[in-house]
């Protein structure tokens, strides 16, 4: 069975997940911008609310077997210093029922 790992992370620690997922042997990764909040309802700077807050979505489908290796992974690498801070991200994991390759039609697993 497959996993999807979709990782919400802060667009300056985009660099070091995508290496850190390389290293570790998952170089199928799909990056797009995204834009949101969390519990902290934005963030205010001076007299400025900024209702939503720039971050990056990877999405990578893996081996069930490797999910918890790669959600490991994300962690450590997108974690701001040791503890991490609020608005380091999310990460969300689900099961891949069917997946096709579009240029030869076949169905993997």
């Amino acid at each position: 069975m497959l996993t999807m790992v979709r990782a919400i992370v802060r667009p300056e620690k985009i660099d070091d997940v995508l290496s850190a997922l390389m290293d570790a042997g998952f170089p199928a990764v799909t990056k797009f911008n995204v834009a949101g909040r969390g519990k902290q309802r934005g963030i205010k700077i001076g007299e400025i609310h900024y209702d939503e807050i720039p971050k990056v979505m990877l999405i990578c489908v893996v081996k069930d077997d490797d999910k918890d290796y790669v959600i490991k992974t994300i962690m450590e690498s997108a974690r701001t210093g040791k503890q991490g801070s609020f608005g380091d991200g999310k990460i969300f994991v689900s099961p891949v029922e069917e997946m096709y390759t579009i240029s030869s039609g076949t169905k993997e697993s």
